[in-house]
């Protein structure tokens, strides 16, 4: 008899995890899976179960998928997955919560310290043999405060970091429930006029498309810093360049963008106050393996439930 089959939109997946599923024939869609090649996948192979790293999950490759009980992210967000469209198919959704909290909490404190401290620029005019020490100032980040959009296991993990720096810190969450004594909770108008910068952590949804945005920007105090390492559609991508390039930003650090992989050539490219990383905040060997079992337990716990009439 032969074994359910499981999808995996990626090219691979932690030996931890394939561990756990080792009653499953596990077929790979690559990393850079269209939806033509899912639809494909699933109609050959009928799969019970999807786990998500590249590419979305919409509704016509869950239509080619008959038997499809659970789909599960191989990570926190969901935003690839169309959410609707499962519940409407009575298949799960499920999220790895909390498996990259750490290392995406650290690549967060990274790009806010490379901004506050200009580490890309100096290291450029070092290499080409200058010394900038009678010239410049960075900004010390004891005493200031920050400002955090979702208090989820990576906001809450960097708002720690934050406080052990000395910092001031508001965060909004509306589903936000117990918060440390460290985290200010207030509302979004309160956090963009208080904050000397800004770190967002929430999924993008329908709401908060584009939260950061030209009306935004401008409540916010001038020579802000911007953080992102969460979903780049949250951002107005030409409102915070105008806003960087007018100094009511000072600096951005941005791991996610609202079309990945970034276009070449992109406006953000001959911006030195921005800071780019490929959207790798979660990409660490310890997150890989934690995702990975995170998203193959979840497979697992949803299968184990008897199936509704």
């Amino acid at each position: 008899m032969s074994r359910p089959r499981l999808i995996v939109t990626g090219a691979d997946l932690a030996p931890q995890a394939l561990a756990l599923l080792t009653d499953f024939e596990i077929v790979y869609a690559g990393k850079t899976p269209t939806e033509d090649d899912l639809v494909a996948l699933c109609q050959r192979h009928d799969p019970v179960a999807i786990i998500v790293r590249y590419g979305a999950v919409g509704a016509t490759v869950m239509d080619a998928a008959p038997n499809l009980r659970v789909i599960s992210k191989h990570g926190s967000g969901t935003d690839t997955i169309d959410k609707a469209a499962a519940q409407a198919r009575g298949i799960a959704v499920r999220a790895a919560v909390g498996a990259n909290a750490a290392a995406v909490a650290e690549q967060a404190l990274a790009l806010l310290l490379a901004c506050a401290k200009s580490v890309v620029p100096l290291n450029t005019r070092m290499h080409a043999g200058h010394w900038d020490k009678a010239t410049h100032k960075s900004i010390e980040l004891q005493g200031r405060t920050i400002g955090l959009v979702g208090l989820g296991a990576i906001g809450r993990r960097f708002a720690r970091m934050c406080d052990a720096m000395g910092m001031r810190v508001l965060g909004f969450d509306p589903y936000a429930q117990d918060l440390p004594e460290h985290i200010q909770a207030v509302d979004l108008p309160t956090l963009w006029r208080e904050s000397d910068a800004i770190s967002l952590h929430c999924p993008l949804t329908a709401d908060n498309r584009q939260l950061l945005n030209a009306q935004t920007l401008a409540q916010c105090k001038p020579g802000v810093i911007v953080v992102n390492t969460a979903r780049g559609g949250l951002i107005d991508e030409a409102a915070l360049l105008a806003a960087v390039q007018s100094r009511q930003v000072f600096a951005a650090g941005l791991d996610s963008f609202a079309i990945e992989p970034m276009a070449a050539p992109h406006p953000f490219h001959q911006v030195p106050q921005i800071v780019l990383s490929p959207h790798i905040g979660g990409v660490t060997a310890d997150a890989y393996i934690h995702m990975g079992v995170g998203a193959a337990r979840n497979v697992l716990d949803v299968l184990a439930q008897p199936v509704s009439a």
